[in-house]
């Protein structure tokens, strides 16, 4: 149903939860409601959509992982050659496999099935093809797990979460 972004006593995003366990720690005490959305839970409390945690909780570093959905969010599903955006993207390697490319964060793109069999077992400047951005691994965990969730809709958050 409907998730809450969960924000640091330092207003830095930290999580997201479920709105049930939003209300949990609202009840308890642990946090503060910091924006609803109008709709009202129990009959008399009003759903949250931002939350904001009363103590400071440190993060500790993750990994993200290189994930063929990682990759296309990372890109925006958006194919790094032509620049078209769709949701059926394949994951392609700038140096191919074949020829001692790795699978890491900085080697693969999303592209289209058109450009991905374009560009075959060459690397992009063999097939005379550009990419729109030079590929990177993701920063931070936590910002990158939030920004999927921003994408989908859920505008409240956008003024706490940087780049969303």
């Amino acid at each position: 149903m409907s998730k809450v972004l969960v924000l640091n006593a330092s207003y830095e995003p930290l999580n997201i939860c479920t709105w049930r366990r939003a209300v949990v720690l609202l009840l308890k005490g642990k946090a503060e409601q910091i924006e609803h959305n109008g709709k009202l839970v129990y009959a008399e409390f009003p759903l949250p959509t931002v939350i904001r945690l009363r103590a400071y909780v440190k993060i500790p570093y993750k990994e993200i992982s290189l994930s063929r959905r990682n990759v296309l969010h990372r890109d925006s599903y958006t194919c790094q050659y032509c620049g078209e955006r769709r949701h059926d993207l394949t994951i392609d390697h700038i140096v191919p496999r074949s020829r001692g490319g790795s699978d890491s964060w900085e080697n693969v793109v999303a592209a289209c099935l058109k450009c991905n069999v374009k560009k075959g077992d060459r690397t992009p400047r063999e097939a005379n093809m550009h990419l729109h951005a030079q590929p990177r691994k993701p920063i931070s965990h936590v910002h990158f797990e939030i920004s999927k969730h921003s994408v989908a809709g859920e505008y409240s958050w956008k003024k706490y979460v940087i780049g969303a």
